[in-house]
């Protein structure tokens, strides 16, 4: 075993709908995009994450960018593998290498996802040299990032807003209890934008420039009491047909974006419907923990705490909560053996 574990290498990945992340000797070292570039002629994979991004809305016809994951699950199965297994090559550490060396991989999943779904990212990852693959579910791992003690006989209750999917869950004694996956999320909001701005201004505008939006002035509530300042948007005038610029609120975006938010809440209150009694007594003393890019969304802490009358925290670097996690369990493989998937 000792030669082999020499040629075994460790990697979390957090295969997200918008981000993929992956840590190797204890460091995130890939943080880019989940989106590759393909050339139709030749179905050659030729940029990915960053690279891919950039290209995203300005394509040509013989260039497709593709998300090769929606709502959390995989879509386009080759392009996430060639995906996967281009991040991986172009880990640092890992390019030193002659050969591709055997993989020791800790994935996370989404909790709501379907046996087809799991084994799919399972074949995924054993096809890039992953000689053990083992799954977690996200709510899990954002626990586990967050830094709570899931193996506590304590009831916690996360919810993680990522791009395809919201993850709630109530976790306790290593397991989760109650959870809900909704499919609502950060690609749902940048819809609502895009929307909203054509609505309303009459201005078409892409994708990227509707997360910029979110990013720069997205907010769950129409008070802030340190709201940003107002961004300029560009776009293209649907009556005129002429490229244009308009300003935005913050205040306009919270309308955007407030049935969105609606919806998730709902989620967060089914679930604790369901909670048993007892757990949703440790809940009313530690609270709603938020994790994922979703979360940052200016207000939205606010707006779940005054919806359900619970203390809401957010994670310290929300966006990397799920892949510490994953990271942490793929470190104490024996002591979170029950959390993980075969």
């Amino acid at each position: 075993m000792g030669f082999f574990d020499f040629m075994t290498e460790d990697i979390a990945i957090d295969l997200g709908t918008a981000n993929t992340l992956i840590i190797h000797n204890d460091k995130v070292v890939i943080d880019s995009p989940s989106i590759v570039a393909r050339d139709r002629v030749s179905g050659k994979i030729i940029a990915v994450g960053k690279e891919a991004n950039m290209m995203q809305g300005k394509t040509h016809e013989n260039i497709k960018t593709i998300r090769p994951l929606k709502d959390g699950v995989i879509a386009d199965f080759d392009a996430s593998e060639k995906m996967i297994s281009m991040l991986i090559k172009s880990i640092p550490a890992l390019k030193k290498r002659m050969f591709t060396p055997a993989l020791r991989m800790v994935v996370c999943i989404p909790s709501g996802i379907t046996e087809v779904e799991m084994r799919a990212v399972k074949e995924s990852c054993e096809r890039v040299n992953g000689k053990e693959v083992y799954l977690i579910h996200e709510p899990m791992a954002a626990a586990i990032g967050i830094g709570i003690d899931i193996m506590q006989p304590k009831g916690n209750m996360i919810v993680d807003i990522g791009g395809g999917t919201t993850e709630i869950a109530v976790i306790a004694l290593g397991g989760i209890v109650c959870d809900k996956s909704v499919k609502i999320a950060g690609d749902v909001f940048t819809n609502d934008i895009v929307y909203y701005m054509r609505t309303q201004h009459n201005l078409f505008v892409g994708e990227s420039t509707a997360e910029k939006i979110k990013i720069q002035v997205g907010a769950a509530i129409e008070d802030l009491e340190t709201p940003p300042e107002d961004m300029s948007v560009q776009g293209r005038d649907l009556l005129t047909g002429k490229p244009k610029q308009v300003s935005v609120s913050y205040r306009e975006i919270a309308k955007a974006l407030d049935k969105s938010i609606q919806r998730v809440e709902d989620a967060v209150m089914e679930t604790l419907s369901q909670t048993p009694p007892e757990l949703a007594a440790d809940i009313y003393n530690t609270g709603i923990y938020l994790a994922g890019g979703g979360s940052m969304l200016r207000g939205l802490d606010k707006r779940i705490s005054q919806k359900t009358d619970l203390p809401v925290y957010i994670a310290e670097d929300p966006l990397r909560a799920v892949v510490r996690g994953t990271g942490m369990a793929l470190k104490n493989l024996a002591r979170f053996k029950s959390v993980l998937i075969k």
